[in-house]
Parts: C-alpha cells; sequence; structure tokens
C-alpha cells in the first residue's frame, strides 16, 4: 500500500479535505446566524410584552393635555401612542374628510374633523366610524353643518400617530378626497391647515360611554379604538432554534456519512494491495 493511500493525501483525498471544510464552515455559519437570529427574536419578544404593558398602563390613565408645539418633533409610538388626552377647540366642520375603516360594524369610514385651538394650532379629531351608505351625507363636513362651530368644545380621545401613504396597494388621493388611511400630514396640506400637529385623536376613552357626535341616530360612532399588537416572536424564535437544530443533525450525519464512506474506501484499497 502506498503512503498516499494510507494518509489520504493524493488528490481525491485531499479534494475530499477541502471539500469537508467548506461544509464544516458552512455549518458553522449557518449555526452561529440562526442562533443570532433566535437571539434577536426573544429580546424583540421580551420588548413587545413590555411595550404591551407599558401600553396597558398608560390607556387606562387619566387624560393630560396634547403635547406642547416645541415637543411635537420628539412624538414617538413608544412615548405617545394610545395615550390620553384632552383639547380644547372650535370644530372647522368644512375641512372634514372620510378616510376608508373596516370595523366589527363593517366596512366604512372614519369622519376626521380639524379642531382649531387658541394657539393658532389645528389637529385632526377622528370623530368616528360611519357606514359607507353614509358617505355622501358627511363628505366635506355636511353632516356636522358644514361650516366652523363657533363654540368650544373639549374632546378626550387617545392621542394617534399618523398613517402616512396609504393603504394596502391602495395611494391616497387627496385631490379627489379618497383617503385610505389617515396621514396627518398630507390631509393637513390639502385641507389647508397650516400648524396642524402631526399625530390626531381618536375621539373616546377605553370604558367611557360612546357618545354620539351631536346627531340622532349615534353616528360617527366613537371609542372604537382597536389596540393589538403583533407578537409572533416566540414563533419566529423558535424557527430560528430549529433550523439551528436542524444544521447541528445535518452536520452529525454528513459527518458519519464521510467516516463510513472513508472508512470504505480505506479497506477497499486494502483489499486491492493485498489481493494475489
Amino acid at each position: 500500500m502506498t503512503s498516499e493511500a494510507l494518509t489520504g493525501a493524493g488528490p481525491r483525498g485531499r479534494r475530499s479535505t477541502l471539500i469537508q471544510a467548506v461544509l464544516i464552515l458552512v455549518g458553522i455559519a449557518l449555526f452561529l446566524g440562526f442562533i443570532a437570529l433566535g437571539s434577536w427574536q426573544v429580546q424583540r419578544r421580551a420588548w413587545k410584552l413590555e411595550l404591551i404593558e407599558r401600553v396597558d398602563r398608560r390607556v387606562h390613565s387619566a387624560p393630560v393635555a396634547l403635547p406642547p408645539v416645541a415637543e411635537w418633533p420628539r412624538v414617538d409610538a413608544a412615548g405617545y401612542e394610545y395615550l390620553p388626552v384632552a383639547a380644547t377647540g372650535r370644530w372647522l366642520a368644512d375641512k372634514t374628510v372620510l378616510t376608508q375603516a373596516v370595523t366589527d360594524l363593517g366596512a366604512g369610514f372614519w369622519v376626521l374633523t380639524p379642531l382649531a385651538r387658541d394657539d393658532g394650532t389645528q389637529v385632526l379629531v377622528n370623530r368616528g366610524f360611519i357606514p359607507a351608505e353614509q358617505r355622501a351625507q358627511w363628505q366635506g363636513g355636511a353632516g356636522l353643518g358644514g361650516t366652523p362651530d363657533p363654540d368650544p368644545v373639549t374632546v378626550q380621545g387617545l392621542l394617534r400617530l399618523s398613517e402616512p401613504g396609504g393603504g394596502f396597494l391602495r395611494r391616497n388621493d387627496p385631490a379627489a378626497q379618497r383617503w385610505h388611511s389617515r396621514d396627518v400630514a398630507a390631509i393637513a396640506a390639502a385641507q389647508g391647515l397650516p400648524n396642524a400637529a402631526p399625530f390626531f385623536i381618536d375621539a373616546g376613552l377605553p370604558g367611557s360611554p360612546v357618545a354620539a357626535a351631536g346627531n340622532a341616530s349615534s353616528w360617527p360612532r366613537a371609542g372604537m379604538t382597536v389596540i393589538r399588537f403583533a407578537n409572533s416572536h416566540l414563533v419566529y424564535a423558535l424557527t430560528w432554534f430549529g433550523l439551528a437544530l436542524m444544521t447541528v443533525i445535518a452536520g452529525v450525519y454528513v459527518a458519519r456519512y464521510e467516516r463510513r464512506r472513508n472508512a470504505g474506501s480505506a479497506a477497499a484499497s486494502t483489499f486491492h494491495d493485498t489481493a494475489p
């Protein structure tokens, strides 16, 4: 038997060794990558659970004044989303817009009316939901009188962040007054609101009676904010850790296969070398 046959140092042996080394490196990289992704999802889950708990405490707190204008650039989801607030001003009914909505009551629209405050700023208020067949009645604030309201009102509700861009595969069309999302900046620009807040208010507080918006049929229907956070991080984490385990199993299988193949090759070489 030659020394190359014994050591596996021939061309085929060197090529096999190189392939094994590459497979080992790829397996280690995949394993570490899957473990890192799984750990990241565990961290995301902890963050999401903390966020849900924080928001749950927040929505049941007493209403506070709107953030001051100087603070508007720093209003974000972590610190302000679903914060109970109260604002006083006068309705600009003629600048009302309708945005498409799907609720437990069916398909329809949200009625968004600007509230003009004494400091010269405006804040959009989602006054509630109306069925689709009432669109003509409420378009442009017709159902609210259609003119600015001279009497001040105080609105309580939850602070919500803007929903820019539109809906799924549907972009807002300000010129045609077709709104698929509550895009505060776009609505403010289309309705001529130069000092609008970068957020809006969902009228109504959790646990409070749903108040009518000043009409006999109780439309718009306020207090329909749905507070829901997707939390699939545990499923994602188990998926990544499962892939890491599969990588280990595959590596063990390949290693055993290569060991048996090399043992078979060595035995075959020994047989040929010792045959008469």
